[in-house]
């Protein structure tokens, strides 16, 4: 597992040592270390994103619990949530000490709970102070600072806005931009609501492009095919899928070297990368990690397949149980393989 290691290298800040075409977004609550274990199983290239990490859990609270992650993970980015420059610089300076590949600044999320600590979407309508953040951030580190945002915020939507937020941001240096293709309400829906409610508006994301040729825009939202994201590497630099990656892993990640990457490696099957699991599982258990823990991320992986319910209901039925282990993934895959 990694921990702290010693960073003293003096490479001018750059996007271009990372290859952004597919993403996994930053989930709150999925996108733990199990998580990127698994979902790297699938693809060896694919940039993987942390939860994101206030300022304030890192700076007074458990670091390394919230820092430490396994090598197999690269390349992978650390997202931070904050608003205040020095202590973004500070956190950005961990993530770099930590190995991390890249550190992102959270300007999407529309939680009222992160609103009141000036955290996530509300930034949007403060595009010079995300500007200082993102330079105090830049000055302390020479790994890649990134920014994820929305197409706006409430009433704060209009192209006109959105492109003076990217132009006044991309002053600090930044060039790199992850823009989910919807805006944010901030006041009236649930963050639930908010990944759902407003449209996606993909032409809008590319139109940045368009008019920033120089910088890096990604695109987010919605994306639930590698079809759908071959479509929109043809306007954008990048697609972030979220939510299909974590739910249909398989569909969506498997063929992403082959497809994005040009890799000529064989594109394993379920079943290969269940037992590729064993290992970490094992050791995790070793160190007193519940199944749970970690099978909670992989009750997707026979999604659309017979028995891939029965395969989900054996672990959310016996992964909680005190004594379980490996056990529950052959008596799940039992149920998947009668029909293979």
């Amino acid at each position: 597992m990694k921990t702290a290691i010693d960073s003293t290298n003096n490479l001018h800040n750059t996007t271009n040592s990372i290859d952004r075409s597919i993403s996994v977004a930053p989930m709150m609550d999925w996108t733990d270390k199990h998580c990127r274990h698994f979902h790297r199983l699938f693809s060896r290239n694919t940039l993987l994103y942390t939860e994101m990490v206030t300022t304030g859990a890192l700076i007074y609270g458990d670091k390394d619990r919230h820092l430490a992650y396994n090598d197999s993970e690269h390349p992978l980015a650390l997202q931070l949530g904050g608003s205040n420059p020095a202590e973004l610089a500070t956190c950005a300076k961990m993530a770099q000490d930590y190995g991390y590949d890249e550190v992102n600044l959270n300007v999407g999320c529309p939680s009222d709970r992160v609103q009141n600590n000036m955290i996530g979407a509300c930034l949007m309508a403060h595009p010079q102070l995300v500007a200082d953040c993102l330079s105090s951030m830049q000055d302390a580190v020479s790994i890649p600072v990134t920014v994820k945002h929305r197409l706006g915020i409430d009433d704060l939507d209009s192209d006109q806005l959105l492109q003076q937020f990217v132009d006044t941001v991309a002053q600090s240096g930044c060039r790199t931009f992850i823009v989910h293709a919807r805006k944010a309400i901030l006041a009236g829906l649930s963050p639930k609501q908010n990944r759902d409610v407003p449209p996606l508006q993909y032409d809008r994301v590319y139109k940045l492009k368009q008019v920033f040729p120089h910088l890096e825009i990604i695109l987010n939202g919605g994306v639930k095919t590698t079809d759908e994201a071959q479509q929109h590497l043809k306007f954008v630099d990048g697609v972030m899928i979220g939510r299909e990656a974590y739910h249909n892993p398989y569909d969506i990640l498997a063929s992403v070297d082959q497809l994005f990457f040009q890799q000529s490696s064989a594109i394993k099957s379920r079943q290969q990368i269940l037992q590729e699991m064993f290992p970490y599982i094992e050791q995790q258990l070793t160190n007193g990690v519940p199944l749970s823990y970690i099978t909670r991320h992989m009750l997707g992986l026979f999604h659309g397949m017979k028995g891939g319910k029965q395969f989900r209901r054996v672990i959310s039925e016996q992964a909680y149980k005190q004594d379980a282990g490996i056990q529950v993934l052959n008596e799940a895959f039992a149920r998947v393989n009668a029909f293979l």
